[in-house]
């Protein structure tokens, strides 16, 4: 390992580790491959190979501890209720065993089943080619004609768009709260509120709707958001389920596409830098994740990376919600900042909020406090660590850093550090770009991104 936080000295990346152990089965004759399939709705799913030391010959707890992470990974990046393992028995034993309602990792399982409103399964195939790979692509268009709404819903502002042929003729903001308000009914005349009145700037003639909304979203149906924290859960299966679907029929019958939020602005990037291959990653509350593809397109993906875990010390910080240990939450928001000031002795004034917290560090940062300015760079030699990993599942040209936790000065810092080690880290990584959003790129809402989303 050729760098080490330098406040965090029992960091253990989790791409190290599996290249390390890459590197023992390379120099063995015998050796079996792993391979992990994790379907979703419709039959899509993710699949992944790699060669591991066989079953019974000393080295079964070294692979479950390092693939039940790389499995929780793409459980968590593309999402998935089904697990399909192949080629080791003992491998599938301890996972069956493990994604249970009775064990270790009961939470994944209710939160999928949640999710997919399917059973979760874990299942073993003695014949690997019948795992073939069925890839969900979201096409987003270069043609942008007609009349299209595009709604962005945020948790303190709702944004909506009006494009004619591509060309945006109206866009307003409204503050509203989401998040703090029970009544269902609330929600839906405020989207759509918003969309009336761009609808009323074509005209009232909509022919296609597209929606960025922070949650996941599968089959344009609302499966988890926060964005409707308060509401129960009766009136969420009644009303928030099929909120945009029904929002969207009062246009008639219009193609309607809903993308995770974290998808759109990685759109809403991609346009602006007119490439492919972009991973935006937002560091906040939590760390939010949009991707588009090399193909310019998004893939029906959660990319819930804040659950994916990026270190594999047994003793790094627990995941409040999800009760696991060394997940990008903890690495990538505003957390990580909090984390890294006390574990290393700095107090906090009572009751301050996290959100506050991280004020009080970027603050001293902003005043050329030392130690504030290492907690930037220590988050800087996490991203690179996690870039490294991350691009084993994402095909990857330019990542995008957004989110307050990159504001200001110590932005710069975790950028800076990212950029100098990664090469070293990763050298098929010399070219990738990483980089905080440009005023160009600010200036391409997704409300307008979203509305790329539908096809006519």
């Amino acid at each position: 390992m050729k760098f080490i936080p330098s406040l965090d000295k029992n960091f253990y990346p989790l791409v190290v580790a599996l290249e390390e152990y890459e590197e023992k089965v390379k120099s063995i004759k015998e050796k079996d491959e792993l391979i992990i399939c994790v379907e979703r709705n419709n039959g899509y799913n993710f699949i992944y190979k790699n060669f591991i030391f066989t079953d019974n010959t000393g080295h079964d707890n070294e692979t479950f501890v390092l693939f039940e992470r790389i499995l929780k990974t793409i459980l968590y990046l593309a999402g998935g209720y089904k697990i399909i393992i192949s080629g080791s028995k003992q491998f599938y034993n301890n996972i069956k065993e493990t994604y249970s309602l009775t064990g270790k990792r009961k939470f994944d399982v209710e939160f999928m089943e949640q999710v997919y409103e399917e059973k979760f399964e874990v299942l073993y195939e003695e014949d690997s080619s019948k795992l073939v790979l069925k890839e969900e692509i979201i096409q987003i268009n270069n043609d942008l004609s007609g009349n299209r709404i595009g709604f962005d819903a945020g948790g303190s502002d709702r944004k909506v768009s009006a494009l004619v042929d591509g060309k945006c003729i109206f866009s307003e903001e409204t503050v509203w709260n989401p998040k703090t308000n029970s009544d269902p009914q609330y929600h839906y005349n405020g989207i759509l509120e918003s969309m009336k009145k761009a609808a009323s700037y074509m005209n009232n003639k909509v022919d296609a709707i597209g929606v960025s909304s922070a949650g996941i979203y599968i089959n344009n149906r609302t499966m988890m958001a926060s964005l409707f924290l308060q509401v129960g859960k009766e009136d969420f299966q009644k009303t928030v389920k099929n909120i945009y679907i029904d929002v969207a029929k009062e246009f008639g019958d219009v193609p309607l596409v809903v993308a995770n939020d974290g998808d759109v602005a990685a759109l809403a990037g991609a346009k602006s830098l007119n490439d492919t291959g972009v991973l935006g990653i937002a560091m906040g509350t939590s760390e939010a994740v949009g991707y588009v593809d090399l193909n310019g397109n998004i893939k029906g993906w959660l990319n819930e990376l804040a659950f994916v875990p990026v270190d594999l010390n047994e003793n790094s910080l627990i995941d409040e919600w999800s009760g696991d240990v060394g997940c990008g939450v903890k690495y990538f928001s505003q957390d990580s900042v909090i984390k890294l000031a006390e574990n290393n002795g700095f107090k906090f004034d009572e009751g301050l909020t996290p959100a506050q917290k991280l004020k009080v560090i970027q603050k001293l940062n902003e005043e050329n406090d030392t130690f504030a300015n290492e907690i930037f760079e220590n988050i800087g030699v996490y991203l690179a660590y996690a870039l490294s990993y991350y691009s084993k599942f994402y095909d990857l040209k330019h990542v995008l850093l957004l989110g307050r936790v990159v504001s200001g000065k110590g932005g710069n810092t975790i950028l800076d550090i990212c950029r100098s080690i990664l090469p070293e880290i990763n050298f098929e990584l010399t070219n990738l770009v990483v980089e905080l959003p440009d005023e160009k790129t600010r200036r391409v809402g997704q409300s307008e991104a979203a509305a790329m989303l539908p096809s006519l």
